[in-house]
């Protein structure tokens, strides 16, 4: 390793980092090792985040805001819950700096502690009856942390992964990160349909819920080890070495890329936007307007989730013969037409809700398995790490982080067509962007 090598391993990475990737030199990590650890942090991620929006629909108004009626207390719930989008890109700004001076292993170990802790902290969390509205401001600063972590937890494993995928397959590779997803709700909505089913629902808001907290920060120690051990690879010091997976900075960054920042986190809009209406949205909908069984009602939404599973990993066949871009337009036409043909649909008694959810998570696997894959490949090299970082943050906040709240008043004031108006408006933003900007998702090389 020449003089410049060395001095820029040695500012990006810390020494402990670089010894274990020497004690690795003469081992090789094939993508589907990678893939294995990619998806394992991935799904203690989402497990976090899944956990805290079926509380914000069965807890939380209850909880934090008896005297409100119930669809009142739950869009001031939803209102806490975008906090940590909000947060999300401050803790890509904060960690970056973290990753620079003291490397990416510590950057993570920070990150998912704070994940961790802020989630399971919440299980301590008192009500409003016995501490006020500190407990409302106790759940409003944990969930600002969770967002700080989120923000530090980006890890530059996808792109190690996409960057060891042949050539031929980077649309397969690029979906496996997306997988953490439905599997983290296929956890936590199981878990917390068990605790429904099980419970009198009186224990079940004393002290069942508080559960699936904790389980949170058990699943963040197991993830934290197998995204540390992918780090201390040498293929990830390789491409430390070559600017792959350096962190810019943040200035730089949007200095050089800032309108590829803007149009790629509007070209999934869409998908994020049904990724918040399948899930948290529609609990609430179902909870508060059809009088559904919400542990029932979970376990359809588990069965979606597998359907969304499925359609992620036939996503990766698609965009390998099609193209991410292909795949990401045509599935934001069939978005397109559900939203306008599904509140007619439902109005008629043609379909009900089951239907609709299952229908809803299987068309977002299809377009959310791609949806992160044509964020890192239109950046340069120096810049892919930050800037898929950064685009991401935008994409979700934009797409995501009031979705729940919007769905939500829309459905109270015009029924499910403004909500079905809504998601329109998604897919039309995600068309219009594609077809102005021809290069988003057109190659195969991340």
């Amino acid at each position: 390793m020449n003089q410049t090598t060395e001095n820029y391993a040695t500012a990006t990475s810390s020494g402990l980092e670089r010894d274990a990737r020497h004690l690795n030199a003469d081992a090789t990590n094939d993508p589907g090792q990678i893939a294995l650890g990619v998806i394992i942090g991935r799904t203690s991620e989402f497990f976090d985040f899944f956990v805290y929006c079926i509380a914000s629909v069965l807890v939380f108004p209850q909880l934090l805001f008896p005297g409100e009626t119930a669809l009142v207390g739950t869009m001031y719930s939803f209102a806490i819950f975008s906090l940590a989008f909000i947060a999300r890109p401050v803790g890509s700004l904060v960690f970056m700096t973290v990753d620079r001076h003291y490397g990416r292993g510590v950057k993570l170990t920070i990150a998912m502690f704070m994940l961790g802790g802020s989630t399971a902290a919440m299980a301590f969390l008192p009500s409003y009856a016995s501490a006020g509205v500190l407990a409302i401001y106790l759940l409003c600063s944990f969930r600002f942390l969770q967002g700080l972590a989120w923000g530090g937890a980006w890890d530059g494993l996808a792109s190690l992964l996409a960057l060891n995928a042949p050539d031929n397959r980077k649309g397969w590779y690029a979906m496996i990160p997306q997988l953490g997803a439905p599997l983290g709700f296929m956890l936590a909505s199981s878990l917390f349909a068990y605790l429904l089913l099980t419970l009198h629902p009186d224990d079940f808001l004393a002290f069942g819920w508080r559960y699936a907290f904790f389980v949170a920060f058990a699943i963040n120690v197991v993830a934290l080890f197998a995204r540390l051990r992918l780090v201390a690879t040498s293929e990830f010091g390789h491409l430390l070495e070559k600017n792959e997976l350096e962190a810019a900075r943040v200035m730089d960054t949007l200095k050089h890329n800032g309108r590829t920042v803007v149009l790629g986190a509007l070209v999934p809009m869409v998908s994020y936007a049904l990724f918040h209406l399948v899930t948290v949205f529609a609990l609430s909908w179902v909870y508060l307007y059809a009088n559904g069984n919400p542990g029932q009602f979970l376990l359809t939404q588990g069965v979606g989730a597998v359907l969304c599973a499925f359609g992620i990993v036939a996503s990766g066949f698609i965009a390998d013969q099609l193209g991410r871009r292909r795949l990401l337009g045509y599935s934001a036409g069939i978005i397109f037409l559900g939203a306008v043909l599904t509140p007619l649909l439902y109005s008629f008694n043609i379909i009900n809700e089951g239907m609709i959810v299952l229908g809803g998570f299987a068309v977002l696997g299809l377009c959310f398995g791609q949806a992160a894959g044509t964020l890192a490949s239109n950046f340069k090299r120096e810049y892919r790490y930050t800037g898929s970082a950064l685009t991401s943050d935008l994409a979700w906040l934009l797409g995501a982080g009031f979705a729940p709240l919007i769905a939500l008043y829309l459905c109270d004031k015009f029924g499910l067509p403004g909500v079905g108006a809504y998601l329109l408006s998604g897919a039309i933003v995600t068309l219009l962007v594609l077809h102005f900007n021809k290069h988003f998702g057109s190659k195969n090389t991340d």
